[in-house]
């Protein structure tokens, strides 16, 4: 009977002293900030090809060939993967397959926001940017053209699996540089 009392009591006084200390605190929720430099423009023209543009100091051209260049952003890890074609009287073509591009990506896409056009008669650069929403492998895609000899196309595409979520407060960085690289385009005569 002793060793039961005892048994009890020290399984009490065990008990007592293991439930002890602060109550735990559920930790607050927080957003992931991810801060980029602010935007800084320079130049950009290469001899192999019939433009010129203002890009992020951030960002590094890499011209492979006289029709394909790449515009990177090490920071990011983000790409965007750029064509140009010279028009032969193909425009309505070269426009529907960048067309069938962005279209590819609606099966992951949850949706397409309206494309944002630009126009510039004055130095004839004329623009359209798409932009794909939900985990799309390209969730942004652009042409320029001056609509009778010359025609651009890229495609940006980041170095991760696509979730929307993660890649958005970069792709509004990357859309806001974009808009600035159209609104600089310049085609060399």
């Amino acid at each position: 009977m002793r060793k039961i009392l005892m048994f009890w009591l020290l399984g009490g006084l065990l008990s007592l002293t293991a439930c002890g200390g602060d109550e735990p605190v559920p930790k607050p929720r927080a957003q992931l900030r991810l801060e980029y430099p602010p935007p800084a423009y320079e130049n950009f023209h290469d001899p192999r090809l019939p433009f010129s543009f203002e890009k992020s100091v951030y960002a590094r051209v890499q011209v492979k060939s006289d029709s394909t260049f790449d515009i990177a952003y090490p920071q990011m890890n983000a790409r965007f993967y750029c064509t140009y074609a010279p028009v032969r009287g193909n425009l309505r073509q070269l426009l529907a397959d960048a067309d069938k591009l962005t279209y590819k990506h609606a099966i992951k896409a949850e949706g397409f926001a309206p494309p944002k056009i630009f126009e510039n008669p004055k130095n004839r650069v004329f623009a359209r940017l798409n932009r794909v929403t939900g985990n799309a492998a390209s969730p942004l895609q652009f042409v320029i053209t001056d609509s009778t000899a010359r025609f651009v196309t890229g495609s940006l595409y980041f170095r991760s699996v696509p979730n929307y979520d993660s890649i958005r407060p970069p792709l509004e960085y990357l859309t806001r540089d974009l808009v600035h690289m159209i609104e600089s385009w310049r085609w060399e005569n």
